[in-house]
């Protein structure tokens, strides 16, 4: 603000736990393991769908995960995820794959979906359909090797609408502020887990774990702070 004419962004609120508790459910399953992850660790949307095993450092109680493509890279920053026992948890078996392969892959999650299609069948195997053979041959679109931030948005803008549907009858107007009140992104997450840390440590601590580089007008890096981190992490991640 009074540094161009551009426009200020509006600020990103925390999201309800409730709220992202009733996504789950209609989210994949690899997508709702990276919603997991986000809450526990704090990262951004652009951060989690980057994360390869060979990143992720488990020599101590609490993992270490180094980014080199991450918001502040460019001014010569470095960014570190810590990892406690909640989030170890949920990215365990996602670490059992080739080091250089994405751990949160949209190609598994189309898979898995097929899968789970395929044991709730209830026609018999030898009538209708065989799994795969109904297939375009050459689909205009293909599952990606890995998710980017715009894709990972937009499964959860797809689940919020199936875990709150707008009610029959509402004017274009009042449909739109549904879904601004009903609807949340992966960003937010990153600001509940702020508001979380900041309850349970501090501001310090929060500011750290999120890889902020300034804290007001005293300088807080996170690789100066690391003991803090990683007692925080244990705590929250």
């Amino acid at each position: 603000a009074g540094r161009s004419s551009a426009k200020e962004p509006r600020k990103v609120p925390p999201v309800d736990d409730a709220m992202v508790d009733a996504t789950l459910p209609h989210l994949p399953e690899v997508v709702a393991d990276m919603v997991r992850l986000q809450r526990v660790v704090g990262c951004r949307p652009g951060e989690v769908v980057q994360i390869k095993p060979s990143m992720v450092d488990r020599s101590s109680d609490v993992w270490e995960i180094r980014l080199d493509r991450h918001k502040t890279a460019h001014k010569g920053k470095t960014r570190t995820l810590y990892i406690g026992p909640k989030g170890q948890a949920i990215l365990q078996r996602y670490l059992l794959r080739p080091q250089d392969s994405y751990c949160f892959s949209p190609r598994e999650s189309y898979e898995k979906v097929l899968r789970q299609r395929n044991e709730a069948r209830v026609t018999p195997a030898s009538c209708g359909n065989v799994r795969g053979s109904n297939r375009k041959q050459s689909p205009r679109l293909r599952p990606g090797d890995h998710y980017t931030k715009d894709s990972y948005g937009r499964a959860v803008t797809r689940a919020c609408v199936k875990a709150f549907p707008a009610p029959k009858g509402l004017s274009a107007a009042a449909a739109e502020r549904w879904a601004k009140e009903h609807h949340w992104s992966p960003n937010q997450l990153r600001h509940s887990f702020a508001t979380d840390v900041r309850a349970k440590i501090d501001l310090e601590a929060a500011s750290i774990l999120l890889g902020h580089s300034g804290l007001k007008v005293t300088e807080i890096y996170a690789e100066q702070n690391q003991a803090k981190a990683i007692a925080a992490a244990r705590i929250c991640g």
